[in-house]
């Protein structure tokens, strides 16, 4: 007969959180080039006087600090994957940070629209050719960095049936990093777009109001980025679709019938759950869990099991 031991039925929480996630490396290297993108555009957009190319430079400021925030939730959350006090692992540390760099969005659009306003106020006078030259270099940069991130965070959080109820969740970190680079990226295009018009066309009102399409923009992306970093910070319940096929597997032998359930995201692609269930003949809860595919990402599963003596259970 075997013998059990207590590690035969305890697990840990890391869920592969302690491995390197691919987005680390690419956003280290996306810090690095933002860094020298960014002074040389704040250099040239107070030199030149073109307030679309100084915003340019402002968002690479921010958005260099922005990405750092994003290295170290990556760091933070793999180096402390196996510590206890976190109940769930440090899976949410990628959504904290990712938060962290939609609150950052915010503040740059309102910082970038008051200073676009101001220039509209106050014009200046730009040097357009310099200050053209060093939007196209600080759009083949950003186009460069976004490149790099490959996409990984972009989009909006979707969520797949495709017959066995995956509930497809992205890496809001790595999200919070593409939204940053697609926005240094926006910006200098806005800004050749201003200096041309202005230069050809005397429309020096273009550049200002470039910074404020460009603020608009940003502020957008950022709201979408904090309602999705908030729902799993605060526990939101999981697509309703992934609940119904726990539902529907739990109650698929016609004896069980899940009174509570409560499905969260713990990280990214990773979810919690706790199921309370009723039952005349209920089987173990090991049997339960055996029931939930891990293609559904459930990685840690609480069952309650309740007995019912009557002849049948009721809605």
């Amino acid at each position: 007969m075997h013998k059990h031991n207590i590690e035969d039925w305890s697990h840990d929480h890391t869920f592969a959180q302690d491995q390197r996630r691919p987005g680390e490396s690419r956003t280290l290297i996306v810090i690095a080039i933002t860094a020298v993108m960014m002074v040389v555009e704040l250099f040239a957009g107070v030199l030149f006087g073109s307030m679309a190319l100084l915003a340019d430079g402002l968002h690479m400021a921010s958005h260099a600090l922005a990405l750092t925030i994003t290295a170290f939730a990556y760091v933070y959350a793999r180096r402390n994957a196996r510590n206890r006090i976190y109940s769930f692992g440090t899976g949410k540390v990628n959504a904290l940070g990712g938060f962290t760099g939609a609150i950052l969005l915010a503040i740059f659009a309102v910082f970038m629209g008051f200073e676009s306003v101001l220039r509209i106020i106050n014009p200046v006078e730009i040097v357009f050719n310099q200050a053209i030259f060093v939007a196209v270099l600080g759009l083949i940069v950003n186009g460069a960095c976004v490149f790099i991130l490959g996409g990984g965070g972009h989009g909006h959080d979707h969520h797949h049936g495709h017959g066995h109820g995956h509930a497809h969740d992205h890496d809001h970190n790595l999200k919070s990093a593409y939204l940053h680079v697609m926005t240094d990226a926006l910006t200098s295009i806005l800004a050749i777009v201003a200096l041309l018009a202005a230069k050809y066309f005397g429309l020096v009102w273009m550049d200002p109001v470039m910074g404020i399409v460009g603020a608009i923009l940003v502020a957008r992306w950022s709201y979408g980025l904090l309602g999705s970093t908030s729902a799993v910070l605060l526990d939101r319940q999981a697509p309703k679709s992934l609940r119904e096929n726990v539902r529907e597997l739990i109650e698929g032998d016609n004896d069980s019938q899940v009174v509570d359930l409560h499905v969260w995201s713990i990280g990214p692609e990773i979810y919690s759950a706790q199921i309370a269930l009723v039952a005349h003949q209920p089987r173990s809860p090991a049997e339960y869990k055996d029931l939930i595919p891990e293609s559904l990402g459930l990685v840690h599963i609480a069952i309650e099991i309740n007995i019912c003596s009557e002849k049948e259970i009721t809605a």
